[in-house]
């Protein structure tokens, strides 16, 4: 399978490049060259860019003074703003990030051994050359990093219609071939010039004074105080009936949003897997090509044979074969899609659930390996998430089509065939039998059930129980009943572990693209690497987004630059004379009482002196009563 990957996108170039129509532009030189605006982009918003602490007079960074501070594209953590301007940049990238997975894209001509280094230094430019579209939606300089961020756009929305327009069909699939490889870039770019447009004329407005500026990001989002107030509040009966939609896939809730990052990994993802299955397609057009021509001189073959030479069976069988395989192949790409698509929204299901869950102190859904995983190993995951999930998606859509693809087979020679050549009754006789023995195989098992439960255990305890207790009952029977089983289990088991083997290779194959469920068998769970990622991912996020916790943060800092603010006002104390003055420790008790009155279980929790404990929940039921 990685040769095949390998080669997806090299049949394109090389079937392209035979093609009479030669684009005057090349987007692998372009990527090269494209790095000298992308450097000289990064300069200037770096040069914009104030350090926070500058270094001593001995450094000879000091001569800079406070410029030239490091850029950030975005922020992988804790970003809820400007989302989905994050995601299409990502979708930007989709192209080059294809290149990458197949390692169509190599930079340098270095020794096998070294393929590693050359990937990386591919990734690096990759990313370098797309780095100014996420500093420039990131930078605080917004007049001047939407003006950057629109001309390099159009850099390269121009050069990407340029080759579109040049070389627009193609031998595979025909007419508009490059379009439909790249109009999703070309979309992606049209949005993103659309976005420093508008970044570009709010920051002028704001620069002229028709509008006021927008205030710092905050610590605290929306969404995150509306989820610590639902918490606060007490909690209500439920009036309102779910819906289908609601209570079995999908229900909305205000107070969680998701971050940029994974707004970002979906979109490329959604775009990655749409590329791969066109550049398969094309794969599957050149490969039946290929066996058209193998038809052909066997067709010929039997001809010169007059339908009477010895292989001429056998070829007819190979014939059946390779039509049969591109009628399945063909068929199964769209429910092999839809089961991707459908696995991108349940992985944002399966995070919304798993962060909340974290958030809740609710850890009994991961392994116990994985209940305190190291930090490094943490810090590693969230960056390493993102492209795993692309490449998890990739692959495990190309593994789906082909188990599929052989379900499909199976079900062609198994019962559709047999109908087509006139042996319907022979198949329904094979069929039959089979389904007999399978159902006495199974009835047995039922019946060993229901022996055990009738004869071999005690009655029920109390009438409301749901079952009978675990005591056994008529030992003597029991001994033989296990006695005279024993051999008959012995051969049961053989198909019992034939079943398991086939049952958890299909589910490993059809979850492979799970990365947020393992496929691993309970204690091996380590060696997932992809799940290992997930949860490392998923700690990252808890202790960085967690409402409870950046709600604290929030509250601490406000009270800090309050106080800081009185400290540095001369007459901070003739503001606050126009209203009555209430002590601080008056308002704390005051505070502590509506706390306490609407949780009732934190008085047991409280340290309190002789009698004061049972005192206070007196008055607290009192007051709750009330």
């Amino acid at each position: 399978m990685r040769k095949q990957a390998v080669c997806l996108l090299s049949f394109l170039r090389t079937r392209q490049l035979n093609g009479t129509c030669t684009s005057s532009v090349d987007m692998e030189l372009f990527l090269h060259y494209s790095l000298i605006p992308s450097l000289f982009i990064i300069l200037i918003l770096s040069f914009l860019q104030r350090r926070e602490y500058r270094r001593q007079r001995d450094d000879t960074s000091y001569l800079l003074g406070n410029r030239f501070g490091i850029i950030m594209p975005l922020d992988f953590v804790g970003t809820f703003s400007n989302r989905w301007s994050y995601g299409i940049a990502f979708g930007a990238t989709a192209n080059k990030v294809m290149f990458l997975f197949s390692e169509g894209y190599q930079p340098l001509q270095i020794p096998h051994w070294a393929q590693a280094f050359e990937l990386l230094i591919g990734g690096l430019e990759v990313g370098l050359s797309h780095f100014p579209f996420f500093a420039c939606l990131s930078s605080e300089f917004q007049l001047v990093s939407s003006t950057l961020g629109f001309c390099y756009s159009l850099i390269w929305f121009a050069v990407t219609v340029l080759q579109v327009s040049q070389c627009p069909h193609g031998q595979f699939v025909g007419k508009y071939e490059t379009l439909v490889f790249y109009w999703p870039s070309l979309l992606c770019l049209a949005f993103l010039l659309g976005r420093f447009l508008y970044m570009f004329v709010k920051a002028l407005r704001v620069h002229l004074g028709w509008e006021l500026q927008v205030e710092e990001k905050p610590v605290l989002e929306a969404h995150q105080a509306e989820h610590v107030k639902q918490l606060l509040r007490t909690p209500r009966p439920q009036e309102e009936k779910k819906s289908w939609f609601q209570t079995r896939i999908y229900e909305w809730d205000p107070c969680f949003q998701f971050p940029s990052r994974m707004i970002g990994t979906i979109v490329l993802a959604f775009i990655c897997l749409y590329l791969f299955i066109v550049i398969e397609f094309c794969m599957f057009v050149y490969v039946r090509d290929e066996l058209d021509m193998f038809e052909n001189k066997l067709e010929s073959y039997i001809n010169s044979m007059n339908h009477s030479g010895i292989l001429t069976p056998g070829i007819l069988q190979v014939k059946q074969l390779i039509s049969v395989t591109e009628g399945v192949w063909v068929a199964t790409i769209l429910p092999a899609s839809l089961t991707c698509v459908s696995y991108l929204f349940h992985i944002l299901v399966c995070y919304r659930k798993h962060i909340k869950r974290l958030w809740a102190g609710d850890k009994h859904f991961l392994p116990l390996k994985f209940h305190n995983p190291a930090s490094s190993e943490s810090v590693v995951a969230i960056a390493r998430y993102s492209g795993w999930q692309i490449a998890y998606i990739l692959w495990g859509y190309l593994i789906i089509h082909v188990v599929q693809s052989l379900c499909g087979m199976a079900i062609m020679y198994g019962l559709v065939l047999p109908i087509v050549h006139k042996q319907g009754l022979e198949m329904l006789r094979g069929l039959g039998i089979g389904i007999l023995t399978i159902s006495i195989v199974v009835g047995l098992m039922i019946l060993q059930m229901w022996i055990a439960t009738s004869f071999f255990l005690q009655p029920k305890l109390g009438a409301a129980d749901k079952q009978k207790p675990l005591a056994l009952n008529n030992r003597k029977a029991f001994h033989n009943f296990s006695y005279f089983l024993f051999f008959y289990n012995v051969l049961l088991g053989l198909g019992a572990c034939l079943s398991r083997l086939l049952i958890s290779c299909f589910l490993g194959m059809w979850l492979i693209a799970r990365i947020d469920r393992t496929i691993m068998q309970s204690g091996y769970e380590g060696a997932d690497m992809g799940f290992s990622a997930w949860i490392g991912m998923l700690y990252v996020d808890h202790y960085h987004t967690n409402p409870v916790l950046v709600s604290f943060c929030h509250i601490l800092i406000t009270d800090h630059r309050e106080r800081k603010l009185q400290q540095t006002t001369k007459y901070w104390c003739l503001n606050q004379s126009a209203g009555p003055r209430v002590s601080a420790r008056s308002r704390t008790r005051w505070l502590l009482l509506q706390t306490l009155i609407k949780n009732p279980r934190l008085v047991m929790l409280r340290k309190s002196k002789l009698g004061h404990s049972s005192q206070e929940s007196q008055i607290l039921m009192t007051c709750s009563e009330s």
